[in-house]
């Protein structure tokens, strides 16, 4: 099956997951679901939970992915918790996210700051349900693993974000410049195979290896994007371009300039498929989706 096949069907899974947790009945809060939902199916890559379902299906011989499928749900919910939150007037300001108002603008600053709200506490939700409807003692100490890894994980997010925000317009070394990067970004796209590879029962020595594949196109994620907010194309993003160099962020294209982190770009990129390649046929589409996050435009 070819990549972009195979990326679109396991975003297709993830919409249909997600679907099941949109509320649409009449209600008191029908404003705040209609905001959660406004974000959570606004079309985004489903990078995260894609990473997840892969790096199951690398460690197993054919089997079902389905035990993932709350844990795909649960990041998809906190990544739009943060990109909504992101996006508020004290944060990032920004007004567009994929081509649409951002939550705040289409609803109100307070409506958005609950949908984050309710995002995040609706992904402890979703895991906390499927812990319990365990019955196995070893399946339940599993779950309650990856439920650690993700609190932790989460806290680190959001402990990235609040330097990257304290600091705007501020020096800072390179080693905290990849300090918040690693936290904002990367943290969460290393849970992303960390939990694909516990759920599938992986040995210590794949675990080791593939937690250093994710923090390298954690990074490179982040390097990315740092490009992106340079160089790239408003239509392409769906948002303004030269925003962090506005607001004096500091990043890897104003430390090491757009071909210096283009360099950096490339060689995360390069140590990162050389960690999956030994997986042979079946790491192909870790291999390429670890392309897609060098070339993309978006």
């Amino acid at each position: 099956m070819e990549f972009k096949e195979k990326l679109k069907e396991y975003q297709d899974i993830i919409n249909n997951q997600l679907q099941k947790y949109i509320k649409k009945e009449k209600c008191l809060e029908k404003n705040l679901n209609d905001s959660v939902e406004y974000s959570l199916m606004a079309g985004g890559k489903r990078l995260r939970p894609t990473l997840v379902l892969a790096t199951y299906d690398l460690l197993t011989s054919g089997e079902k992915n389905e035990k993932c499928f709350p844990y795909a749900v649960a990041i998809e919910m906190i990544h739009n918790f943060s990109l909504i939150h992101d996006d508020l007037p004290g944060i990032d300001n920004d007004d567009f996210r994929h081509g649409k108002p951002t939550n705040h603008k289409q609803f109100n600053e307070a409506t958005a700051i609950l949908a984050g709200d309710s995002l995040l506490n609706n992904s402890y939700i979703v895991i906390s349900n499927d812990v319990l409807n365990q019955t196995d003692s070893e399946d339940i100490k599993l779950r309650l693993k990856i439920f650690n890894e993700f609190s932790l994980a989460v806290n680190k997010m959001i402990i990235g974000e609040y330097v990257d925000t304290e600091y705007e317009g501020k020096n800072i070394t390179i080693e905290d410049l990849e300090f918040i990067h690693k936290n904002k970004t990367g943290a969460l796209l290393t849970l992303c195979v960390r939990m694909g590879a516990i759920l599938a029962n992986c040995s210590e020595n794949d675990l080791k290896t593939l937690t250093l594949f994710s923090e390298k196109i954690g990074l490179a994620f982040q390097v990315k994007d740092d490009i992106l907010s340079e160089i790239g194309n408003e239509k392409e993003l769906g948002k303004p371009v030269g925003n962090d160099k506005e607001r004096k962020k500091c990043t890897y294209v104003s430390q090491y300039g757009v071909s210096g982190a283009k360099n950096i770009l490339q060689e995360l990129i390069e140590d990162a498929i050389k960690l999956v390649r030994p997986y042979g046929e079946k790491a192909e589409f870790l291999i390429q989706l670890t392309e897609y996050i060098r070339d993309r435009n978006k």
